[in-house]
């Protein structure tokens, strides 16, 4: 009993032995890992080292257009025009990476700047924080994959990934933030209506006689995609030039169920565009979307 005893007392002793070393070893990696983080960022050149959550408007044109977004109340605008449905997660990822730029190398003793077509910049960054400080980045050059590039009022040139421009190339109408569409097909819809100049067409699925109907016009809301725009937010002094005023427009109404529960749609139908579309608005939005002929006659069962 004692030799047994003795043999469990050296395995608890041999275990405490382990979890120490264990430990041990866990904490000096973490203390390594640290410090390797702590050296790599000492040796990082910030060419910008403002917080994202500090911005609150930016500047730039890196090829798709003079752009301007500012924030107010923590929403992101797009400028010049508030009412535009912007997604926020664009100006979210601009501001983060046009606040912390960091360089591949700073140059020194180098040429002048127009060496580095810093003079004539392909490329000017601007972003202020909230304090009003105002940041301007000047891209010139590239060499490799790199830019050259410079803070204006500043002599100091850096070399700068390619990289830091990709959050920023995308067009306006790439940061639309469009409306959810529904998912409708002749197994949930229970009934559209159709209503244009007085008058109302009913197609409901509990009428046998309009199976085929129902499953036409079905078949047209459920092919529908949101995925073009001829205006982000038009005014209602606008709504006639795309036949989408209340005089002019086809009210589609379609009741259908989602999670066991009824939703209404409602789809106001417009002119052709001369280009195999009709201008086409969702329920309460401010959107006018662009729908093929072919989709919007199998919504009005036309």
């Amino acid at each position: 009993m004692r030799k047994k005893n003795k043999g469990i007392l050296i395995l608890a002793i041999a275990l405490v032995l382990l979890l120490a070393v264990y430990f041990g070893l866990r904490a000096w990696n973490a203390g390594q890992e640290e410090k390797e983080a702590a050296e790599q960022e000492a040796a990082t050149v910030h060419v910008t080292d403002t917080s994202a959550d500090d911005i609150v408007s930016l500047k730039f044109d890196v090829g798709n257009g003079d752009l301007e977004f500012s924030k107010e109340d923590d929403q992101w605008y797009y400028t010049p025009d508030k009412d535009f449905p912007l997604k926020q997660s664009y100006p979210e990822d601009m501001a983060e990476a046009v606040g912390s730029v960091t360089a591949d190398r700073e140059l020194t003793d180098g040429d002048p700047t127009d060496a580095y077509g810093l003079d004539d910049p392909v490329y000017t960054i601007e972003y202020t924080d909230t304090d009003g400080n105002t940041t301007e980045l000047l891209f010139g050059d590239m060499t490799g994959d790199d830019y050259y590039v410079m803070l204006s009022g500043s002599d100091t040139v850096y070399t700068v990934s390619s990289s830091v421009i990709d959050p920023l190339d995308h067009a306006l109408d790439d940061m639309a933030q469009l409306d959810d569409y529904p998912s409708i097909g002749s197994g949930n819809l229970v009934k559209e209506v159709i209503s244009q100049n007085g008058e109302t067409t009913t197609y409901d699925s509990e009428d046998e006689d309009q199976a085929e109907d129902i499953a036409a016009v079905a078949g047209g809301l459920g092919a529908v995609t949101l995925s073009e725009a001829a205006d982000y937010s038009v005014e209602d002094k606008d709504l006639g030039m795309y036949g989408l005023d209340a005089d002019s427009r086809i009210t589609v109404e379609a009741t259908y169920t989602q999670d066991d529960e009824e939703q209404m749609l409602t789809l106001y139908i417009g002119n052709e565009d001369g280009n195999g579309n009709r201008y086409v608005m969702l329920n309460d939005s401010r959107i006018v979307y662009l729908i093929s002929d072919e989709i919007c006659d199998n919504i009005l069962n036309a």
